[in-house]
């Protein structure tokens, strides 16, 4: 997964989670990226980084809430663990307690029934081959 914040929802926004979901990843080639049909998952700058890391970009149809799905129960998540729990003062206090939340709690401790119950560490971690995890 890879996240960005910004105060606007403009291409460098997607174009900078892209770039973050690439470093965190390494060999990305032939990854599908599914998006919302979003101004900034269509611009050329995002189009771009999907050609530069050899991505295949995937956008859900109009009307069918179901593409993103898991994307909608991802941000609920996040809304009732993070957003809600209190004001936030700065944009910055905001940042540091989303991605502490991304890290530590959805990565490490969630377990999810679409992963056997694995947390998505876990499953990645038994998923990746020995000769991938030396690369």
């Amino acid at each position: 997964m890879g996240y960005s914040i910004d105060s606007r929802m403009k291409s460098r926004i997607a174009v900078a989670a892209l770039n973050n979901a690439v470093g965190r990843r390494g060999n990305v080639t032939g990854c599908v990226v599914h998006t919302d049909r979003g101004s900034q998952f269509r611009s050329r700058k995002f189009v771009h980084a999907l050609n530069r890391h050899d991505m295949v970009g995937s956008m859900g149809r109009v009307g069918a809430a179901g593409d993103n799905a898991a994307m909608e129960s991802f941000f609920a998540l996040l809304q009732k663990n993070v957003f809600d729990r209190r004001q936030w003062v700065t944009r910055d206090d905001l940042r540091i307690a989303i991605v502490t939340w991304i890290e530590r709690t959805y990565h490490r401790r969630r377990r999810q029934d679409a992963l056997g119950r694995l947390t998505p560490i876990e499953f990645e971690t038994i998923m990746t081959t020995p000769a991938d995890q030396a690369a």
